[in-house]
């Protein structure tokens, strides 16, 4: 089966780090977008960012920039539905979408992903700690067939993604964290050092 497409999600507002983008920012030499798509480049067919604002700051990158279709800044399923927009228009059937803030995420996501939706249409990253199981509802596997029950959905103002999710049979991709969370994202200035330290 052909890999899917990989959209990074760079929609939000940032305001736990002051505004901008939290994907522009540097782990070093390199951005945390640069690692984000270093490490998602090998795992699909094709890449999309999708971001608000003038995309020209992106272009560098050299991706296509999607901006969300829902006003209002309605958070990551409106990116995930201009993603499936964008895959529907290139023809592929499923995207799997990453956040932009969380540079060390699963060199193995899509696999995983891809086998916890064998059954089911849609699949979500996870981790465990104790008894509890995180859902990370920015990493997931989606199908292009169901983007207008999504459109929909967004309209009816469903905002939270495992409500949406739970509605058509959500599978769990549970990864390891073996003392180090994969899903460690940049959400302050203090995890944004500690990330530097992390890529270091």
């Amino acid at each position: 089966m052909t890999a899917p497409l990989g959209v990074i999600l760079a929609g939000g507002q940032a305001t736990r780090m002051g505004g901008g983008d939290k994907g522009l920012l540097s782990l070093g030499d390199r951005s945390i977008l640069d690692e984000v798509i270093a490490r998602l480049a090998p795992q699909v067919s094709g890449m999309a960012l999708n971001a608000n604002g003038d995309a020209a700051r992106f272009a560098d990158l050299r991706l296509p920039v999607l901006p969300d279709s829902v006003a209002g800044h309605p958070g990551p399923l409106a990116g995930v539905l201009a993603g499936l927009d964008w895959a529907a228009g290139q023809g592929a059937d499923r995207i799997v979408t990453v956040a932009a803030d969380t540079p060390f995420f699963p060199r193995d996501l899509v696999a995983r992903l891809a086998a916890a939706a064998e059954d089911v249409p849609i699949a979500l990253a996870a981790t465990r700690e104790g008894d509890r199981v995180y859902r990370h509802p920015t990493f997931g596997l989606w199908p292009v067939a169901l983007r207008d029950d999504l459109r929909a959905a967004l309209a009816d103002g469903v905002r939270k993604v495992v409500m949406w999710t739970d509605r058509h049979g959500c599978g769990q991709a549970l990864f390891p964290t073996d003392g180090c969370d994969p899903f460690f994202n940049v959400n302050t200035p203090d995890d944004l050092e500690q990330a530097r330290e992390m890529a270091s």
